[in-house]
């Protein structure tokens, strides 16, 4: 079968049946990930590759990629950036095309007025260990043209994936049987074998990667053995710095044929009192429509929320019922929820942030900082 005949979009029925399990179910290093994703979602091995190359290749799958645990390995933050109306297109633009420490980057809307409604731009940033998000922020802010950024550090991670696809159906108030655990961001040394084989294990696989065993270029990318590079990546993965082998849906433009995967995202805040953040936030982050759920100081600027998390679906309506349903959820439990809010997101564009020490003296050379 040729790829213009493979099924590409993403609700064919085996496409979902793949998807289900590649967007966020393969956790940590998998030495043959592909056979994991054959063997967790009941498809042959052989249509698996067919598929997701053909999804790839179409643009419906928009990268193949080990994720990487980047809170242990850079300083990261969500940024609110408060940017003269006239100036948001250019510094949306400069902050996804130019700005490789920039991940998501995203305008928000709220449905009236609200603490912080006028920070219109969202982005992540990363920097490698030993710089800082400040020093970064700074120089982003003279190169665009902002007025302010506001740095939300995570503090705690209750909830971190994708799985688009097995969300669609999700029932209101799905939620685990206990509150979800808190990880810590703590950062993590890694030796110089280590970082060499994290940066090759993390680079998007090519078509021709996605193949029974897509690790041998790395390995030989990273100058060692594949048995070496598999060593190194077990360790990796004891020390908590492996995400997720994931097929990363594009979730925000549709398809060839006008379908989406999502239509909404909406970014919930809350705020809780002090103290009370590790427990409430699991409270939060165990509802299964959660795609991440942080710690997160807002500050004054927006009302001094505490805990963040986004929703993605197709039908704003709904998203409003999961989050009623939390709200619901926290006040059975007598959580003394002081204010919460939803920013809405609007255009839309995700790359992995770079956190390599190298790119990062580079790009602040060529910017003059």
């Amino acid at each position: 079968m040729s790829t213009q005949q493979v099924p590409i979009e993403h609700d064919d029925p085996i496409n979902a049946q793949i998807l289900t399990v590649s967007e966020d179910l393969v956790a940590g290093f998998q030495e043959n990930p592909f056979h994991v994703i054959a063997e967790k979602s009941g498809v042959e091995l052989d249509t698996v590759l067919e598929r997701i190359r053909a999804m790839l290749d179409e643009g419906v799958i928009r990268r193949v990629r080990q994720t990487l645990l980047a809170t242990k390995l850079a300083h990261g933050a969500l940024v609110a950036w408060r940017v003269p109306a006239n100036k948001l297109d250019s510094a949306f633009e400069f902050m996804f095309k130019e700005d490789p420490f920039s991940g998501h980057v995203v305008t928000r809307s709220t449905d009236r007025e609200i603490s912080g409604s006028e920070y219109k731009l969202w982005t992540t940033l990363k920097v490698p260990q030993g710089e800082s998000l400040e020093e970064h922020g700074n120089v982003l802010k003279r190169l665009v043209g902002a007025e302010e950024f506001i740095l939300m550090p995570a503090k705690g991670i209750f909830a971190l994936g994708v799985g688009h696809v097995r969300r669609k159906t999700m029932e209101i108030g799905s939620k685990s049987d206990q509150p979800a655990v808190m990880n810590t961001t703590a950062t993590v040394e890694l030796n110089e074998e280590e970082w060499r084989v994290l940066l090759a294990m993390k680079a998007e696989l090519t078509l021709d990667e996605v193949c029974p065993e897509p690790w041998n270029a790395r390995a030989e990318e990273a100058g060692v053995s594949l048995e070496r590079f598999f060593e190194v990546a077990r360790e990796l993965n004891a020390k908590s710095v492996i995400g997720r082998f994931s097929t990363f849906l594009e979730h925000v433009k549709p398809s060839d044929t006008g379908k989406r995967v999502t239509r909404f995202n909406g970014l919930f805040h809350w705020k809780v009192p002090k103290g009370e953040e590790p427990r409430l936030g699991g409270e939060v982050g165990r509802h299964h429509i959660m795609t991440h759920c942080y710690w997160r100081e807002g500050g004054p600027q927006f009302g001094n929320v505490n805990i963040m998390g986004v929703v993605h679906g197709t039908d704003k309506d709904r998203i409003m019922e999961h989050k009623a349903s939390i709200d619901a959820h926290l006040a059975s439990i007598g959580a003394p929820v002081e204010y919460t809010n939803v920013f809405w997101g609007g255009r839309s564009e995700i790359k992995p942030s770079e956190i390599s020490p190298g790119v990062y003296k580079e790009w602040h050379a060529k910017h003059g900082s």
